[in-house]
């Protein structure tokens, strides 16, 4: 019976009175590639090894952006892959209600309620921030209003998508002090966590901007909410927006709010 020898044996293999011996035969090729690794200059091989690397990951990142074109996680849409999806292509065109998960914006004038301090300038900072631009909504849920809530990343600025992940909408809109931190049940916050959320929110506080700008004492939106719930009508919960406005201007304030100016 005829017999491929190793490529890597000096002498050929007699079958009726040599046996191959694996171990034997992996020990060898060790240490032809011990002899020959050890004339490679330490520089060169660094070299080669970053070559080989830098190729794989540019590889890596190439075929993540054309076939994945996912950010961080399974959950997210994959364009290229989705909208080969039927119920994808009976949305194409369509205008989805995106819920920013993990804020909460003042609330603008609806069934017949007056729109909060700030409201406009709230949602005119959003539209500053992305309208006509593509970003990344990571899908949650649906709330009682049929709305999506979902997790939004803007896109990066220099590098492509591919490669990293651009900043948290929900984040960059605490920073700038146009929402509170959403603390109601159901609340989403992602990776970060609640406490990053607060911590933003206490930053814009103490920097005094948007709609801090005046002071941090002003009625939240999840309050604004509550009155209007608890009130049987517009009257009463004006009544009761005028009751808690006299009440705070009425309590004094701590030394540390009147040293800051709060």
């Amino acid at each position: 019976m005829p017999v491929i020898p190793w490529p890597w044996r000096s002498e050929p293999l007699n079958v009726a009175n040599d046996k191959p011996q694996p171990t034997d035969d992996i020990q060898d090729l060790s240490r032809q590639i011990e002899t020959r690794l050890s004339t490679v200059t330490p520089s060169l091989l660094a070299t080669t090894s970053f070559a080989i690397g830098a190729v794989t990951a540019s590889a890596t990142a190439f075929f993540y952006a054309r076939y994945g074109r996912r950010i961080r996680n399974s959950d997210w849409v994959p364009p290229d892959v989705m909208t080969r999806r039927r119920w994808v292509k009976d949305l194409k065109d369509k205008t989805l209600s995106i819920r920013i998960a993990g804020v909460d914006a003042p609330e603008a004038a609806h069934f017949g309620r007056p729109a909060q301090p700030y409201s406009a300038e709230s949602l005119a900072w959003l539209r500053e921030t992305i309208q006509g631009k593509t970003v990344y909504c990571q899908l949650l849920r649906r709330d009682q209003y049929n709305r999506i809530v979902a997790h939004v990343t803007l896109s990066p600025r220099v590098l492509p998508g591919a490669f990293v992940s651009g900043k948290i909408l929900s984040h960059e809109m605490l920073r700038a002090g146009w929402v509170t931190t959403y603390e109601q049940a159901g609340a989403e916050y992602g990776k970060a966590g609640k406490d990053e959320f607060l911590r933003l929110e206490a930053e814009a506080k103490t920097a005094r901007v948007g709609m801090w700008a005046k002071g941090v004492d002003g009625e939240t939106p999840a309050e604004y909410k509550r009155r209007h719930a608890a009130a049987g009508s517009l009257e009463e919960a004006e009544a009761a927006l005028k009751k808690v406005s006299a009440e705070s201007k009425a309590k004094p304030r701590s030394w540390l709010k009147r040293v800051l100016g709060w």
